[in-house]
């Protein structure tokens, strides 16, 4: 197994609400923790171990110089899942399709 975030990891880490709305934050360019934690009415370590899970998944970066931790999303990681899901979506779309097919098919046998 590599040393990289499991798909497993960054789905977890996806399943939060509060994590997702911070992914969404980042989408709009780096932010500071005090920043991203302004929204979200829980104590900081709750939200840290939120941030956490998120760097542990691969989706976030973080950097901090001086005393201001900083955070920033990994396009990559976030290509892989969507990577993923397209997959997913082609493969349930297909079969959607030839369920349609046979059930028309069928149809047309029937009368």
């Amino acid at each position: 197994m590599s040393a990289a975030p499991s798909l497993d990891s960054a789905f977890q880490a996806l399943a939060n609400p509060t994590r997702r709305a911070v992914l969404e934050r980042l989408t709009g360019g780096p932010a500071a923790v005090k920043e991203l934690a302004e929204p979200f009415d829980m104590a900081l370590p709750s939200f840290l171990q939120h941030l956490r899970v998120l760097e542990a998944s691969g989706l976030v970066r973080s950097h901090k110089r001086g005393r201001v931790r900083t955070l920033r999303i990994v396009p990559e990681r976030m290509l892989r899942v969507a990577t993923w899901l397209e997959r997913q979506r082609e493969r349930w779309e297909r079969r959607l399709d030839q369920l349609d097919t046979y059930v028309k098919q069928m149809e047309e046998e029937g009368q």
